[in-house]
């Protein structure tokens, strides 16, 4: 899952946002059924994490133990809790659409930094944005 350190010569490689859940397999499953990510496997037992990816790109999800450790940042309808640039915001965002993901905002141009942007909540109310470079 993690990039090959030794031929990179680099050392910032990736970054993947953690999402404490309510529920590691439900969670997993959304973001594989609605959002095109996919799994190889949970750890513990009961799950408690997995970590889902697609085209490179990781999320986290980790077991919450209280309810109160569930804190989107995105819940407030102002922030994001992820941000990630695409190829074509409006393929993706046809694909979530029709796979029936929990639209936030449909894409829409933000002049003022050349972005095409939409939003998708998880189940857990992590908000996730997703940008395609315009300029």
């Amino acid at each position: 899952m993690a990039p090959d350190v030794t031929t990179s010569g680099e050392q910032l490689l990736q970054t993947s946002p953690v999402f404490r859940v309510a529920d590691v397999e439900a969670a997993a499953e959304y973001y594989r059924d609605r959002l095109g990510f996919s799994y190889t496997r949970f750890w513990g037992e009961p799950p408690s994490f997995c970590l889902p990816s697609r085209d490179g790109v990781h999320v986290a999800l980790e077991l919450a133990h209280e309810s109160d450790d569930v804190r989107p940042n995105g819940a407030d309808g102002h922030g994001w809790d992820a941000y990630i640039w695409v190829a074509d915001a409006d393929a993706l965002f046809a694909e979530y659409e029709d796979a029936g993901a929990s639209i936030r905002d449909e894409p829409t141009v933000k002049e003022a930094y050349g972005m095409k942007e939409f939003t998708v909540s998880d189940l857990d109310g992590y908000v996730l944005a997703f940008g395609e470079d315009v300029e």
